[in-house]
């Protein structure tokens, strides 16, 4: 199928969902859970570090390793395909949601509304555990990671790390948004990761899936483009 057959879906769709994974942000130079095991941390597997108990046990060591990466992701910026989403959402305000499990924050630093980032964001902490009232979030104790001066409680990247459930409220949102929309987009995922993935399974709308790549939601999908975001959204978000 051409893009100029998607577009004309995208133009007749009265709800659309944006289903973005990591390859949305590759070709702003975001570097993969994985490429970020480099240096220092070529010894390490990710899932030895994306963890509570690797958290606790050495919380110097993954708040560094977070560091490195909240620094690589300050450094880039949005790219083509970020902001045509913006835009199009900026021109038709509540048509389209973005669903995306990369924690960068790249589409709302482009300008989207209301994105449900189901694997939370790396630009942002929370607390370890449950805050008591002697937790202030705005003036925690300096370090690596920061901690309350009270009670000792510590700081960490508000990412769902490996064995946590996503945020309720943003996985809720977006098997709703899924369910209702008439074509979703598929871009820069590989389809394997659940729950994410299986929106698009669930989905009554079409499903297009934009992968330079393949993947393994193509055999879901109504049409699948091979091409990167940068590419391929702003042509097939024109009115």
């Amino acid at each position: 199928m051409k893009p100029e057959q998607v577009r004309d879906w995208v133009r007749a769709a009265r709800r659309i969902v944006v289903l973005s994974g990591a390859g949305m942000s590759a070709e702003s130079g975001v570097p993969t859970f994985r490429d970020a095991q480099t240096g220092l941390w070529a010894k390490f597997r990710p899932e030895e570090l994306a963890t509570e108990e690797a958290f606790r046990a050495r919380p110097e060591m993954v708040w560094d390793w977070y560091a490195e990466r909240r620094a690589a992701v300050a450094k880039v910026e949005p790219n083509a395909g970020h902001r045509a989403i913006a835009a199009f959402q900026q021109r038709h305000p509540g048509r389209l949601t973005v669903v995306t499990q990369n924690v960068d924050g790249l589409h709302q630093r482009a300008g989207s509304p209301g994105v449900l980032a189901l694997h939370g964001s790396i630009t942002q902490d929370q607390w370890l555990d449950a805050p008591r009232t002697c937790c202030n979030s705005a003036d925690p104790q300096a370090g690596r990671p920061p901690r309350c001066a009270a009670c000792g409680n510590l700081r960490r990247p508000a990412v769902v790390w490996f064995g946590e459930m996503l945020p309720a409220h943003e996985l809720a949102a977006a098997q709703a948004a899924a369910a209702g929309c008439d074509l979703m987009l598929v871009v820069g995922t590989s389809g394997a990761v659940y729950p994410a993935a299986g929106l698009a399974r669930a989905t009554q709308g079409r499903v297009v899936v934009l992968n330079p790549r393949a993947s393994d939601l193509d055999d879901a999908a109504d049409a699948v483009l091979r091409g990167t975001a940068a590419v391929l959204l702003p042509l097939l978000l024109q009115d």
